[in-house]
């Protein structure tokens, strides 16, 4: 799931507090599980930006919605008229979200109430941790299901590093060492001996070079 974190309120507040009228509006799916961005974020923070707005008495008309997601189109058709209306729109999205609506509507201003963090799992009720970076090139099946590219400080590829020490990343004794985890873990699924290959230098270009990354499905 992709992960958020609400900006700090200043920081919206100075976004926004210019325009008459303003459309909060949330993304119940993966920010939503993180309690950043459903819709119960939506009403909360217009809530706070109605009270701020009278405390410094700016005159801006806040309204509260959302849907289910912001990154494909079909789910806009009920709020179409809606978002269509609104002089300005504060997106309770990731920034995937934000772009998507930021070109789907051109005329208006699209906000982004939230930072994206990354993309993770959930452990327990209330924690949400790293788990990938989507960097396109998955080494997964080598690794044993650990990934070194999120999970090790130094991205390496074949580790660990020196300054492991019982099973902790040198950069905090708080963090594990995902090269002991995947060590662990192919020791435990018979596979250790997938530990002594090499892992080839990591072809980054199919990560970061050549602009924006696509997929299109064949019968589409």
């Amino acid at each position: 799931m992709i992960v958020g974190e609400q900006k700090p309120f200043e920081e919206i507040w100075k976004m926004v507090k210019d325009h008459k009228q303003l459309t909060v509006f949330g993304c119940n799916t993966c920010v939503a599980v993180c309690h950043q961005g459903g819709n119960k974020e939506a009403g909360i923070l217009a809530s706070q930006l109605r009270m701020r707005a009278s405390q410094d008495d700016v005159d801006i008309e806040i309204i509260d919605s959302g849907i289910e997601r912001q990154c494909e189109h079909e789910f806009f058709e009920k709020t179409e008229d809606l978002i269509q209306k609104s002089e300005s729109v504060l997106s309770l999205a990731c920034g995937i979200g934000v772009q998507f609506m930021a070109t789907k509507y051109g005329e208006t201003p699209i906000y982004p109430a939230l930072n994206t963090t990354f993309l993770g799992d959930v452990p327990e009720t209330g924690l949400f941790t790293e788990k990938c970076q989507a960097c396109g090139d998955c080494v997964l099946g080598i690794t044993g299901g650990v990934c070194p590219v999120s999970r090790c400080a130094k991205r390496l590829f074949n580790g660990p590093c020196g300054g492991s020490t019982t099973g902790k990343c040198e950069i905090s004794q708080d963090t594990e060492c995902a090269w002991q985890q995947v060590i662990d873990r192919l020791e435990a699924l018979g596979r250790l001996d997938s530990y002594e290959k090499v892992i080839p230098i990591k072809d980054w270009s199919k990560d970061r070079s050549g602009g924006p990354r696509s997929f299109k499905l064949e019968d589409f």
